[in-house]
């Protein structure tokens, strides 16, 4: 069983990634827990983050993302956290544990998400994908902020989330 020191594992990148997949990998490879951010929103408010852009917006949301870091940051450790595509932005981010970027190409998350067998559905649960060209211009934007708060960079392109997985667990 392999032991991160207290620290935790933060992933993050754009929507689509498969941040929350690779988790559940590294999880299944080394017995450390996997959280979902996003999961932790849902069960807190009891809906769906689609349901909460719906009804009260984004900047809500964002709220429920620092508030969700939080308490990731006084109450989880030696666990491997996969993010929303905009948790990067919660101010106490590096007090949570190391952070890696997984990158990958606009075209290359988009063509991702399209051959999964369940594609509708993950397309229904991003609601910033319903417009793809200001989904691109919002990965144009991103994709230098989330270079400079990662401590590692992993480009998960043609890779299978086995592989992934045991990139990211050398490093710990």
């Amino acid at each position: 069983m392999r032991v991160l020191k207290h620290k935790n594992i933060v992933l993050i990148g754009f929507m689509g990634v498969g941040k929350g997949t690779v988790a559940r990998e590294v999880s299944r490879q080394s017995d450390i827990f996997a959280i979902d951010s996003d999961d932790l929103i849902e069960s807190l408010e009891n809906r769906k983050i689609k349901k909460i852009f719906e009804k009260e917006g984004e900047e809500h949301f964002r709220f429920l993302e620092k508030k969700t870091a939080l308490w990731l940051e006084k109450n989880v450790k030696n666990s491997i956290i996969s993010t929303g595509g905009g948790f990067y932005k919660v101010k106490n981010l590096k007090k949570i544990g190391t952070i890696i970027y997984l990158q990958s190409s606009f075209d290359a998350i988009f063509e991702r998400i399209l051959n999964h067998p369940n594609a509708k559905n993950k397309l229904a649960k991003r609601p910033l994908l319903k417009d793809l060209k200001k989904a691109q211009s919002l990965f144009n934007q991103r994709v230098k902020e989330y270079e400079k708060c990662a401590d590692i960079t992993i480009n998960v392109e043609k890779k299978d989330p086995k592989e992934i997985a045991k990139e990211i667990l050398n490093n710990f």
